[in-house]
């Protein structure tokens, strides 16, 4: 015991290097190990993942047979960003500054809304579309219009186009026409929709203006019609339009039109008279009266008759014709300067009674005047108003058209042929489920795998190192592969003697059970096989049967029969000396302790003094001590037998015992203070040597032919 004692700070310090040094190597290969293992467990599962395949191909062949062929209609829109108003008048409503990508963002929500479902909704009549609640196979609910909404975003989606202000609008249904009517029904609506959310207020402003236009142009023709018949009523006759009100608006009728033409001619015919009176005085006549031809003739006579005077005597015929020439032209214009003024006299009274005329008739229209001025102002009131009105509704007009920021540039058309179901794409989504399906099922058999798989998992999942991995047997008897130095076996348990030696910087612990969980995980056969490794070595080794309830070893060595007392006649002190009790197996070279026959009581035997005493008597006759220890299950029999032991070898049957159980049977092992020194592998199959841990731990054995393994 204080040989243990002593070599147990150095046995931990050791395996924590070894741990140290395995958990290094052990992260950096880690992830190549699983996929190792992955791959293993998918092998393993080749039928069962060729048949999930097989079916997921088989089921997205029938998919796309049995699926209804869904067609679809794609239009296009340009969506720009709000640009300035060309005819300088802006909206009632401001549009905010955006981003452009915000914008975009916007409209492509705005596109797929349920706000634009119901427009669509209202706008193409949907609920009493008979093409398109056949296409879509409505159900006779009480709420067909949710139903509808529901379908039409459903089926919409738009695919906005890269580095660029276009986006496709697509709709998809069974029906062709129906999905190039709803694609471009919903392309115009949204363009509408867009048009009165920016021009709204314009709009309502113009159909205010329009119903103030109509309005106002039935009281200007009221008013009209009212100037016009109270004119007519008065006998006034406007002669043209001024904008003066009042007397001076009526001094623009015919009465006074006539007063000023009776004015002017009254004063040109006192002047006429005038001039005609001062005529007959002085005998002078103005430069274009035609007596001044009389004149001319008058002087050219007297001109003459002083010629003829002065030549021929005034007896003369000729002189005295002259002269009565002469006589004859002054009388003439005398006579008709007398006659122009009294006709210019006549016109000048006869022009006074007609202005006398006009001015009563004018005096009798000024009161008339003042209510046609008043009747004239409303009507130009009107006039003004209706003019101002009707050029404000033409401004809104021009302000809005032509400035919606959003346009369809391409209309849907009516498909040829489906897009869906796609074989293809059918067969590609099958493959890649059932990929996933199988990667999962490998997954979960890995995740959920209860046992002991890969070897490495000794210390990945159990913390302790790895001795050996022992090949499993499927050819003669484990004894005599053991016994054959050349076999695989032996040379696996070679291997794992040399681990052993290594544990101490010392060496080997001299005194080792080797214990597993349950009965028939190869215990018994390893303890035999370590003793005849380190027989080989040349050490004296001695192998105790301590077993006390079900010895394999006596089966498997032929000493069934063996009745001298063994281990359990030194338990029971029926016998004193260890050597006595010792045989000697010449054909593995090591010496052995038999158990002897079985007790009833092993717990109480083993925890005796006496076991631990026949271990220090074994100590001072041997190199190296290995006890067949009794297995964990829920006895404590090797609890008790690893008091007296330098230290515990665990074996592991692969894909046996769970790993919850053997980390509860490693548990009770430290709790009772035994030093675990590592585990060994046994029966690694063909399916556990794909981990690298195959026969010979990788020495190159196979099942008996080197060409399989070299195949492996």
């Amino acid at each position: 015991m204080n040989k243990v004692d002593f070599a147990a700070p150095g046995v931990l310090e050791q395996n924590a290097k070894v741990q140290a040094s395995d958990n290094e190597i052990g992260d950096n290969a880690s992830f190549a190990l699983d996929l190792e293992r992955y791959w293993h467990e998918a092998l393993d599962l080749k039928y069962w993942l060729a048949g999930i395949i097989a079916l997921g191909v088989l089921l997205g062949v029938l998919v796309t047979l049995l699926a209804t062929p869904v067609y679809m209609a794609k239009s296009r829109l340009e969506v720009s960003q709000v640009t300035a108003d060309v005819t300088n008048l802006d909206s009632l409503d401001s549009d905010g500054l955006v981003s452009e990508l915000q914008y975009l963002n916007t409209q492509y929500e705005l596109l797929v809304s349920q706000f634009m479902a119901k427009r669509v909704l209202e706008a193409g009549n949907l609920s009493r579309d008979q093409e398109f609640l056949e296409a879509f196979d409505f159900d006779e609910d009480l709420d067909l219009n949710r139903s509808i909404e529901r379908a039409l975003l459903e089926n919409i989606s738009i695919d906005p186009i890269t580095q660029s202000s276009l986006v496709d609008v697509r709709f998809s249904s069974p029906s062709p026409t129906v999905s190039a009517e709803i694609t471009n029904l919903w392309a115009q609506e949204f363009v509408a929709a867009n048009y009165e959310k920016r021009f709204g207020a314009n709009i309502e402003a113009r159909d205010f203006l329009q119903s103030q236009i109509a309005e106002l142009r039935d009281r200007l023709a009221q008013s009209e019609r009212e100037l016009v018949e109270y004119a007519n009523a008065n006998e006034i006759l406007v002669l043209n339009s001024g904008e003066d009100s009042g007397a001076e608006s009526a001094g623009q009728t015919l009465v006074g039109a006539d007063l000023q033409a009776l004015n002017t001619a009254l004063a040109e015919a006192v002047a006429d008279r005038v001039s005609a009176q001062a005529a007959v005085v002085a005998g002078e006549f103005a430069g274009n009266d035609p007596r001044n031809e009389l004149l001319t003739k008058l002087s050219e006579a007297k001109a003459e008759l002083a010629v003829l005077r002065s030549n021929y005597g005034p007896e003369y015929p000729e002189v005295v014709e002259k002269q009565a020439e002469v006589t004859s032209l002054n009388s003439a214009i005398s006579n008709g300067a007398r006659a122009s003024l009294q006709g210019a006299r006549v016109r000048e009274a006869e022009l006074r009674g007609q202005l006398e005329e006009a001015k009563r008739r004018f005096l009798g229209q000024q009161g008339q005047g003042i209510s046609y001025g008043i009747l004239k102002r409303e009507v130009d009131t009107n006039r003004e108003i209706y003019a101002a009105l009707l050029q404000r509704f033409k401004e809104l007009e021009a302000s809005g058209a032509g400035q919606n920021n959003i346009q369809i540039i391409d209309l849907a058309e009516a498909p040829d042929k489906p897009y869906a179901p796609s074989l293809i794409q059918n067969l590609l989504i099958a493959i890649v489920g059932s990929l996933v399906i199988a990667g999962g099922l490998v997954y979960l058999r890995v995740a959920l795998s209860q046992t002991l798989q890969d070897p490495e998992d000794v210390r990945r999942r159990l913390g302790i190192p790895l001795l050996g991995a022992i090949p499993r047997n499927d050819d003669g008897q484990m004894a005599d592969k053991v016994a054959e130095r050349s076999s695989e076996i032996s040379e696996a348990y070679t291997t794992v003697r040399t681990n052993i030696n290594f544990l101490t910087p010392q060496g080997a612990p001299q005194v080792l059970m080797f214990t597993s969980s349950v009965p028939a995980e190869g215990k018994s056969i390893s303890t035999l096989g370590t003793a005849a490794s380190f027989a080989q070595l040349g050490k004296r080794t001695l192998l105790i049967d301590a077993d006390l309830r079900n010895s394999k070893l006596r089966n498997t060595l032929g000493i069934e029969d063996y009745d001298k007392g063994g281990l359990t006649a030194l338990l029971t002190n029926q016998k004193s000396d260890l050597a006595s009790q010792i045989i000697t197996l010449s054909e593995f070279g090591f010496d052995m302790l038999p158990m002897g026959h079985t007790p009833p009581n092993p717990v109480e035997l083993l925890a005796g003094e006496r076991f631990a005493q026949i271990i220090e008597a074994a100590r001072g006759s041997y190199d190296q001590v290995l006890i067949d220890g009794a297995p964990m299950l829920a006895l404590a029999d090797a609890i008790e037998m690893s008091k007296a032991v330098d230290g515990v070898i665990f074996v592991i049957e692969t894909e046996r015992i769970k790993l919850r159980g053997i980390e509860n049977a490693l548990g009770r092992l430290m709790r009772s203070g035994a030093q675990v020194y590592g585990a060994v592998v046994t029966k690694v199959s063909q399916k556990n040597s794909a981990y690298g841990y195959g026969y010979g731990y990788g020495y190159g054995y196979g099942y008996g032919e080197s060409g399989k393994v070299e195949k492996a």
